[in-house]
């Protein structure tokens, strides 16, 4: 894991100052050294965490004659299976890093070469004779690029605050970003929400040669078609080989110690218990805590960590620390969010780098990939009550849902008819996620008037829907709901907000054995039966690790990982400085200077939550909360501000410098 950024001059050398300032708004990403590639036509910056040849892997990195370099985030989990086959084939290696092995597959089988990785990864590789540079990331999203065009330059990073270190790059809102982020809950590539700046859409490379760019998939979301031939045994063998590779590659393939989340769920449990089982190495995990016991899953975590003998740590997160983090967390996320959830994890991860750990091992990803949300399970009661929408025993259904939520939405049976009564059309692709989208977008509500009819303009869910692959139509209802799943949330929330950009704070790297690529091609070939039976979720998952998983974990009530939303900000008096970044931030004159949210909305809101302490505060309530106070926060450090945070971008220490133009080089020391 690091950071990578680069400069593609048309017309005149890349300066070197700005690689530098670039690269220490990435230093968070890679603290274990720096440096950058220099020629006529592009500047290639890059922040080390050493987790593969510590001694040998420094980056940018050549080819033996020098005409390819490349700087990469990320890793390539079956470099030695590759490096093995490229060796066999005349390449000749001078290090023992991944790093190499992507250089040579390229000179090898050029843009096949994705196909043969198996890894999460961003990376940008630089041809020099032809001047062509060449960007990649990994197929569903895990690692972020992002690149934009100002000042005649080309500019591409592992953030967009190393973007925004370019005086040249404009600084504001996209209003199409902005109501995918209100409407999807985080915008959707290549979109992000601000103007101008885009990332490239997972299971794609893009090429930039001679100032035109271009963009081209080489692996994509796919259902096909399987007959239902294979039972339940079977499938179950089946999927356990896979994820036991997937999860021993992952645990194995480091230079450093390697730990693992402990969540108290299925998923995470699964992954801790495979390590445990089919490795021999000492095993350490790490969970997250909460003072408020409606949010705390411990006695789980406590269960699976002592059945399987782990060196286990925890850290207890309360609603006055998450409050405390916020700005911090946003400053990472560099976008607005709609839930509190990524503040504890940046806490978690700051335990985990605090233990002496670089890497973790998660479950994220086994929701998306064997349909664990409640909203697949949501679609499969609606799809039930609609053909019969006058049946109020169909109807009744709904009260299935959400046994885990104090405050469902289920309890209140006019409400519960009301809103998952809306929009039951078995034909529209969209069927399950349509009651999510309409409750989210109501954030949109508190908009100033011009901000809203900018946004509107945009029909981001009609043009999400016209980018469904072709055939689509003909998959089971369950498929199209999980490839808008691993499309919007898995990318933009689940792996971004919640996962990379959290782990990254404190140069975490995670490692998620669910999106293994032949552990995601498999379980997209299931029947929806095996994945979703009745309202089982996970049943496939739950029936085949019951061995290595406690009942009391495989059999208790689906509950997604949460954090206390509102209730966070609005706990009266904090003495941390909370309440006064809150009330600076929120006040009538910021919130008319960013000119997205109506000031008197805001303030309404607001004294509604105070007044009870932000709890008891419905689910609509909480997104708007967290949408303005992330929104307020995003203006502040990114539009306002230039994305430095305060720091003085220096790269990291020890940087090397590689200059063929001939030229002296200063530095920002």
């Amino acid at each position: 894991m690091c950071g990578i950024c680069g400069v593609v001059s048309q017309s005149r050398t890349a300066d070197p100052l700005l690689i530098q300032r670039m690269i220490g708004r990435l230093a968070h990403r890679g603290p274990d050294g720096s440096g950058y590639y220099r020629d006529e036509r592009i500047v290639l910056g890059h922040a080390r965490l050493a987790i593969i040849d510590a001694e040998g892997g420094a980056q940018p990195l050549s080819n033996e004659d020098e005409t390819l370099w490349i700087s990469f985030n990320g890793e390539i989990f079956n470099y030695l299976e590759l490096g093995k086959e490229l060796r066999q084939l005349g390449h000749r290696f001078r290090t023992a890093c991944d790093t190499e092995v992507i250089l040579h597959a390229w000179e090898e089988w050029g843009e096949g070469c994705f196909q043969r990785f198996n890894g999460q990864w961003a990376f940008a590789l630089w041809d020099r004779p032809k001047g062509k540079l060449v960007l990649s990331r990994d197929r569903l999203g895990v690692r972020p690029l992002f690149y934009t065009i100002a000042g005649g330059r080309f500019l591409f990073a592992s953030e967009i605050k190393a973007l925004f270190a370019d005086g040249a790059v404009a600084r504001e809102f996209d209003p199409a970003g902005l109501r995918e982020t209100f409407t999807f809950w985080s915008a959707v590539a290549p979109r992000t929400v601000y103007r101008g700046v885009n990332q490239l859409k997972p299971g794609h490379l893009a090429i930039y040669q001679e100032g035109v760019f271009t963009e081209k998939p080489y692996w994509s979301i796919a259902f096909p078609f399987s007959v239902d031939g294979a039972g339940l045994d079977e499938n179950g063998r089946e999927l356990r080989e896979r994820l036991v590779n997937a999860s021993r590659l992952r645990f194995l393939r480091s230079d450093v110690p390697v730990g693992a989340y402990l969540s108290g769920g299925i998923d995470s449990s699964v992954t801790a218990a495979l390590i445990a089982r089919y490795t021999s190495a000492p095993l350490r995990t790490f969970s997250l805590r909460f003072t408020d016991a409606e949010f705390d899953e411990g006695p789980f975590q406590a269960e699976m960590a002592s059945r399987l003998a782990t060196d286990h740590r925890s850290v207890e997160v309360s609603t006055r620390e998450i409050a405390a983090v916020f700005p911090q967390t946003i400053w990472h996320c560099e976008s607005p969010i709609l839930r509190a959830a990524p503040a504890p994890l940046y806490i978690l991860s700051r335990l985990v780098r605090e233990s002496g750990y670089k890497v973790v091992v998660t479950g994220e990803g086994a929701d998306e990939v064997l349909a664990g949300y409640d909203i697949f399970r949501e679609m499969k009661v609606r799809l039930f009550w609609a053909r019969d929408p006058s049946s109020t025993k169909r109807a009744g259904a709904v009260r299935l849902l959400y046994p885990w939520m104090r405050r469902s939405p289920t309890m209140a049976p006019s409400f519960g008819h009301a809103f998952f009564g809306r929009n039951l059309d078995p034909s529209d692709p969209a069927v399950s996620h349509r009651p999510r989208w309409d409750s989210t977008s109501s954030v949109m509500g508190l908009m100033t008037s011009e901000a809203f009819e900018e946004c509107r303009r945009y029909p981001v869910e009609q043009e999400l829907l016209s980018k469904m692959p072709p055939g689509s139509g003909s998959w089971d209802p369950l498929a199209r709901a999980q490839w808008l799943e691993m499309t919007t949330l898995l990318p933009g929330y689940i792996l971004s907000s919640q996962g990379d950009r959290m782990l990254m704070a404190h140069s975490v790297e995670g490692r998620f054995p669910f999106l293994d690529p032949e552990v995601v091609s498999f379980a997209n070939s299931l029947p929806a039966r095996h994945k979703l039976l009745g309202l089982d979720e996970k049943h496939l998952l739950k029936r085949e690790f019951a061995d290595l998983v406690p009942q009391s974990i495989l059999r208790r009530p689906k509950q997604p990982y949460r954090a206390p939303d509102a209730a966070s900000f609005f706990g009266g008096s904090r003495g941390d400085g909370a309440s006064d970044w809150i009330g600076d931030l929120t006040s009538e004159a910021a919130v008319k200077r960013a000119a997205i949210f109506a000031p008197a909305a805001v303030s309404a809101l607001f004294a509604k939550c105070a007044k009870v302490c932000g709890r008891g505060m419905s689910n609509t309530d909480n997104m708007r909360v967290l949408a303005v106070l992330s929104t307020m926060l995003a203006h502040h450090s990114f539009i306002a501000g230039d994305g430095s945070d305060g720091g003085a971008d220096s790269p990291p220490q020890p940087m090397t410098v590689i200059d063929v133009t001939g030229r002296s080089v200063p530095t920002t020391r």
